[in-house]
């Protein structure tokens, strides 16, 4: 986006004068008439950039620049106080186009799709009308018959347009600094080679092929501009629009198209560039909420884990008191000995806080995991723990059925990350029998051997289970039948799950049936 500065330097001034006379002769082809009426009108865009960023200021230089170019490029033949009032009218049209575009969608570039909305509209309306008030001033002057005032119009509007809608974003992408940096990151990237690469060769397919065919070939100019908004979205859209102008109007220069023909192609170039633009413009809102939502889900895992971090946050904590009460007791009984002991320990239950402390910083930051071996036994005895003090307040038949649990086996995983998959299946069984009648509610998580190397963990509840509809859609984000549930519990547990080599998945069935399978890490260790 772009705000009104305070001044403009001299620089400024001297890149607007110079910019828009040099568009304005690079552009003159197909002159209606002998006068400023062109398929294309490039001068515009920058006067607006100008209008946009510095406001009243750069207005007349502006007025200027229109004058130089319509006395020297296009030579009018109108007296010069006509030529006067005419360049100031336009640059009255122009400056009314800046204000809105500043006011409406904050610059000379949108953001969103209905920036884009509103940006075309401003541009289409604003140049229809300053092109019937311009076209309107000729008409009275003299050099426009009447009867051409309506084909005079729609030459200059069109030309305006194509100009505005198509220059103006890549003239952002030279003249700004924000511009700069964007169109320098396409171009170092490798897939800039491939589509900046297939514009002359669709360039040739459309005037080469079609030449003879009224345009037949002209969608073929679609294949790299879609192939660059896909890629990088807007930014690659404005790129690729702006050369394919410049190859049109190349392209229809070297064939000696009629006006008639260079007008419709300009319309088909309209088109062309607001399709990429409208391409680009869903492709980076896509990626921006696919952003937002990693970052959603990375907050939520971290909620998901505050279960986890508490119990390991306890035992040190508790330790500590203990710790800090004996070594009163020690120093009262002058142990000194037993007091070192003490206060040794005390050092290693604060280093062990610190390190849960700074892998939940990790996980913050970069959804960094910690791996270590350990034994399902192990994994499991705290959040079993957890769960029979709930089950015995809420009433649930809880049983932990791990007898045929494979002996010794130890899994390579960050076991706060498991503890939060265990936790939440167990808390949704868990929610899921609190509406059934007092000994009806039964929880279960049994453990058993999976695949060779693998265990297989289960958590059945007797709720009311779920429909194959409702399976299909569990892991899906946002899905939750709780009030007051995010419905991430199980997208984020499934991710953890898959992040070690495993796989979780629900049944469908009366109750509820989730099961998880993990690697174990003996027979990693023997292949």
């Amino acid at each position: 986006m772009i705000h009104a500065s305070p001044r403009p330097t001299w620089a400024d001034h001297l890149v607007l004068l110079v910019g828009y006379v040099l568009l304005d002769w690079v552009s003159y082809i197909h002159p209606l008439y002998g006068l400023n009426i062109t398929p294309w009108a490039p001068g515009p865009a920058i006067a607006i950039f100008f209008l946009v960023r510095h406001g009243r200021r750069a207005a007349p230089t502006l007025w200027l620049a229109i004058l130089v170019a319509d006395v020297w490029v296009r030579q009018l033949p109108l007296s010069l106080p006509a030529t006067v009032l005419v360049a100031g009218v336009l640059m009255l049209g122009y400056w009314g186009i800046a204000e809105l575009l500043r006011r409406r969608v904050g610059g000379v570039v949108f953001a969103d799709r209905r920036g884009m909305l509103a940006w075309a509209a401003i541009i289409a309306f604003g140049t229809l009308a300053n092109s019937a008030l311009f076209v309107s001033l000729l008409s009275l002057a003299g050099p426009i018959p009447a009867s051409g005032w309506r084909e005079a119009a729609l030459r200059y509007w069109v030309g305006d347009v194509v100009g505005l809608v198509v220059a103006m974003p890549a003239l952002w992408m030279l003249l700004d600094a924000a511009g700069r940096a964007q169109l320098a990151a396409l171009l170092r990237s490798r897939t800039a080679i491939g589509y900046l690469a297939a514009v002359p060769l669709c360039l040739w397919i459309a005037f080469g092929l079609g030449a003879e065919a009224e345009f037949k070939y002209f969608y073929a100019l679609f294949l790299p501009l879609a192939w660059a908004a896909a890629t990088q979205g807007l930014a690659g859209a404005m790129l690729v629009a702006a050369l394919l102008q410049i190859g049109l109007i190349l392209g229809v220069e070297w064939l000696g198209y009629s006006a008639i023909s260079v007008l419709e192609v300009q319309v088909l170039a309209v088109v062309l560039a607001l399709f990429g633009f409208f391409l680009g413009l869903i492709v980076d809102e896509k990626q921006r909420l696919s952003q937002e939502l990693r970052q959603t889900l990375r907050l939520a895992a971290a909620g998901e884990m505050a279960g986890a971090l508490a119990h390991e946050l306890n035992q040190p904590l508790t330790a500590l008191t203990a710790y800090g009460a004996a070594c009163e007791a020690l120093l009262e009984a002058g142990d000194e000995a037993r007091l070192r002991q003490a206060v040794g320990r005390m050092v290693a239950e604060s280093a062990r806080a610190a390190e849960v402390l700074r892998r939940l910083r990790d996980f913050f930051r970069t959804g960094a995991t910690q791996l270590e071996a350990v034994r399902v036994d192990e994994l499991l005895a705290p959040v079993l723990a957890a769960f029979r003090d709930k089950a015995a307040k809420a009433g649930v038949d809880f049983v932990a059925d791990a007898a045929d649990r494979p002996a010794g086996g130890t899994l390579l995983a960050d076991r706060l990350q498991l503890e939060v998959v265990l936790r939440n299946l167990l808390a949704n069984a868990f929610d899921a029998v609190e509406a059934a009648p007092p000994g009806e509610r039964r929880v279960r998580l049994a453990v058993a051997p999976a695949a060779p190397g693998a265990v297989r963990i289960s958590v059945e509840d007797s709720g009311p289970g779920l429909s194959e509809a409702q399976v299909g859609r569990l892991f899906e984000a946002f899905q939750s039948s709780k009030s007051r549930g995010l419905g991430l519990g199980l997208v984020i547990s499934r991710a953890i799950v898959e992040n070690h080599g495993g796989r979780l998945w629900a049944e469908a069935g009366p109750g509820g049936v989730f099961r998880l399978t993990l690697p174990l890490e003996e027979e990693t260790n023997e292949a």
